[in-house]
């Protein structure tokens, strides 16, 4: 939302401190986290060749200053009991994003929602335990949603995590996942 709007309805926008760029020894430390959020800081600092006084401190600045947003295990869904599992695509009220976001958070099963331009608004990926789980949440909790306009289900066939530790290539020279 533009700050402007903001302002207009009475609220502050949040001041976001600029990016600090990142160099090599940054962008290591996060593959590595990334790879294995549970690293040691003694594992962190040999592998990039620094003390770990400086491993340590690095780190901390990477969570201070909001690249490293928290740690977490990958869960495999369908083992974890959630074997249906759908993006679902919605329209919604103009300017209800916040109103939106926070009734969608508390849904049973959603992990990602983006606000998103182009034919919908909102994408939520949800995890639930079957299809009848699936329905009931789409059309009686998601559905109910007042600033809700629309929905669009889209099933899960199958899935492929994507993330750090996959057999995928690196980009060495940024540390990144290549596309």
């Amino acid at each position: 939302m533009a700050s402007e709007q903001m302002a207009e309805r009475g609220e502050e926008p949040c001041p976001v401190p600029p990016a600090r760029p990142l160099d090599s020894i940054d962008r290591d430390i996060l593959r590595i986290l990334r790879t294995d959020g549970r690293a040691s800081i003694r594992s962190v600092a040999d592998r990039v060749h620094v003390s770990r006084a400086n491993a340590y401190a690095r780190i901390n600045r990477l969570v201070e200053d909001g690249v490293i947003r928290g740690f977490s295990a990958r869960v495999d869904h369908e083992r974890a009991g959630h074997g249906a599992s759908a993006y679902i695509t919605l329209k919604i009220v103009q300017n209800s994003w916040r109103t939106v976001r926070e009734q969608l958070q508390a849904l049973p099963g959603a992990t990602h929602i983006a606000l998103v331009s182009g034919d919908f608004d909102v994408l939520l990926l949800v995890h639930t335990p079957d299809n009848r789980a699936l329905r009931e949440l789409v059309l009686t909790r998601i559905q109910a949603i007042p600033e809700v306009l629309s929905t669009r289900t889209l099933l899960v066939f199958e899935e492929t995590d994507l993330g750090p530790g996959t057999d995928r290539p690196t980009d060495p020279a940024q540390g990144l996942i290549s596309e």
